[in-house]
């Protein structure tokens, strides 16, 4: 672990990792708001779809960018051990995100938010319990995927 404290190369891809999760947590968010609200699929469901988008991109960006150096792999080995992490991770995601959705709604709606209507307690709640869920989840990916995807790239 504190190699990747110091080392300058093993923080950089940290940053760019966790900036392509930035950009995953945005198409995460945005299809299961989508899905939500515009389609009306039920959360787990959406959480569900919304995170395989995710992984799409998220593999690419990391493929790409994150991990340039990491081509003795071919893809598809690569893109097979991420999307199994990735599920993984949504294996443990998917409960946190249940369990955590319906603390949040009691939560939203024991403090009764008199600005926000129910669905809207509702939909602050669906959100903050995939952040949670996200965040756990991510520090998951990156330890796993950076020993095992990406196990080819020089510390």
């Amino acid at each position: 672990m504190n190699r990747f404290i110091t080392n300058p190369t093993e923080r950089g891809r940290f940053l760019r990792f966790a900036m392509v999760g930035v950009i995953g947590a945005i198409v995460d968010f945005g299809t299961f708001n989508l899905l939500t609200h515009v389609f009306s699929v039920k959360p787990v469901t959406a959480s569900i779809l919304s995170f395989t988008a995710a992984i799409v991109s998220n593999f690419i960006w990391n493929r790409f960018w994150t991990y340039p150096d990491s081509r003795s792999k071919p893809i598809v080995r690569q893109l097979t051990q991420f999307a199994a992490i990735s599920v993984m991770g949504l294996l443990i995601r998917t409960p946190i995100f249940a369990f955590m959705d319906h603390q949040l709604i009691d939560v939203a709606q024991g403090i009764s938010l008199s600005s926000l209507s129910v669905q809207q307690q509702e939909s602050l709640a669906h959100n903050l319990a995939l952040a949670c869920a996200v965040g756990i989840v991510m520090f998951w990916n990156f330890f796993v995927n950076r020993f095992w995807t990406y196990n080819d790239v020089v510390r």
